[in-house]
């Protein structure tokens, strides 16, 4: 029999997304070739540990923001693949996720709720959330609005007590035009606001409304109120990572040394349901669609909803949403579908049935045509 591969993981546990990532590792291993894993006590900012330069194992999988660990990575002569490094680690294939996915879909989110105020709380010297921090703001900016953003802020010297921390943000989210909708780098700087937002009479999601990142459960559903978060797909960059490495180990070479993951959707909470519209008209019809968007609904039920002429709905609604009516039902619609083949176990047939279509041929068509690939192929690549 052929002896095991021995595996190193430099991945810490600490948290939702982390332990996907694990999760995801062991998903590969369980459908392929069972390896000796090695899972390292290691913190994501700590220096290299002294038995990885003597180490002679068969490959590593590497989380780090720590130069010392991925330089003694890359002096390995080992096939090494990394979640998280790409500046760190330029000649070591990476499996991430698409950060300029994630501001999207938070901006997009953020824009149903109707706001034309944003904001973006981060943490300095973060490269995550220097990334989500400029596609956010581009997305902003590209739709016509301004960013306010907290994550270039460095805390004066002698300042650095969590204390002055929280009056510093006090005094940010309270400089912010209101109603506003904020997008945070994580759900631990999401609470962090939220925390704030409390203790200075803020209501959330009346006046910010507050988005975080990695839907740790837990964290989501101990916040007041409960944190909407985008729902990034870990498991996933953990499965892509063991596949490239195991090609690696094998001797094979990868086509492209970068892989982006998507992020799969958003997990809505208390904390963004809100509908920040003036235009009772336009809040209607959104309010409408999200109501009834997989009852098989078409523009003129808008229209007969709100009961206003067709052609100013459709000029108002497009000037104030961004999207025609057709375009935010069949937005809306896609997205349900898109849940359902990542969380159920649902036929095709089954899911055309619950989200307003007449057949499955008439879902697939229109979920290519949105989605640039069928349904069966995005639920098998989630």
């Amino acid at each position: 029999m052929n002896q095991s591969k021995a595996v190193t993981l430099l991945v810490e546990n600490s948290n939702s997304y982390t332990r996907s990532l694990l999760q995801g590792i062991a998903s590969y291993m369980n459908e392929n070739e069972t390896w000796s894993i090695y899972l390292s006590e290691h913190e994501i900012g700590a220096c290299s540990p002294d038995w990885l330069a003597r180490w002679k194992g068969d490959g590593i999988i590497a989380r780090t923001d720590s130069e010392s660990v991925a330089n003694t990575v890359q002096n390995l002569d080992i096939p090494a693949v990394a979640v998280n490094a790409a500046e760190h680690l330029p000649r070591v294939p990476y499996v991430e996720i698409n950060e300029s996915g994630v501001a999207q879909m938070a901006f997009e989110h953020l824009r149903q709720c109707g706001f034309e105020s944003y904001a973006f709380c981060g943490e300095p010297g973060s490269r995550c959330s220097t990334l989500r921090s400029a596609a956010f703001a581009q997305c902003v900016e590209e739709a016509g609005f301004k960013c306010h953003r907290f994550d270039h802020e460095e805390s004066p010297e002698g300042d650095s007590s969590t204390d002055e921390q929280r009056n510093r943000l006090a005094r940010w989210l309270r400089s912010l035009p209101m109603p506003i909708g904020l997008f945070a780098v994580n759900d631990e700087k999401a609470q962090q606001v939220l925390t704030v937002c409390r203790s200075n009479k803020i209501r959330v999601p009346e006046q910010i409304a507050v988005l975080g990142v990695n839907n740790d459960e837990v964290l989501c559903d101990l916040c007041t109120p409960s944190l909407s978060s985008v729902i990034l797909a870990g498991k996933r960059v953990g499965y892509e990572a063991a596949k490239n490495l195991d090609r690696l180990m094998r001797g094979e070479e990868l086509e492209n040394a970068c892989t982006l993951v998507d992020p799969m959707g958003i997990a809505m909470r208390q904390s963004t349901d809100v509908l920040a519209i003036e235009d009772k008209d336009i809040a209607v019809a959104v309010r409408f669609i999200r109501d009834h968007h997989c009852d098989g609904i078409n523009v003129q039920d808008v229209v007969a909803a709100v009961s206003v002429s067709r052609r100013s709905l459709e000029s108002r609604f497009q000037a104030r949403v961004g999207r025609t009516l057709h375009q935010e039902i069949t937005r809306r619609r896609i997205s349900r579908v898109c849940q359902l083949l990542n969380e159920t176990g649902l036929t095709l047939a089954e899911i055309a049935q619950r989200t307003g279509y007449q057949n499955e041929e008439y879902m697939s068509v229109a979920f290519r045509r949105a989605m640039n690939m069928p349904p069966g192929r995005y639920r098998r690549g989630r």
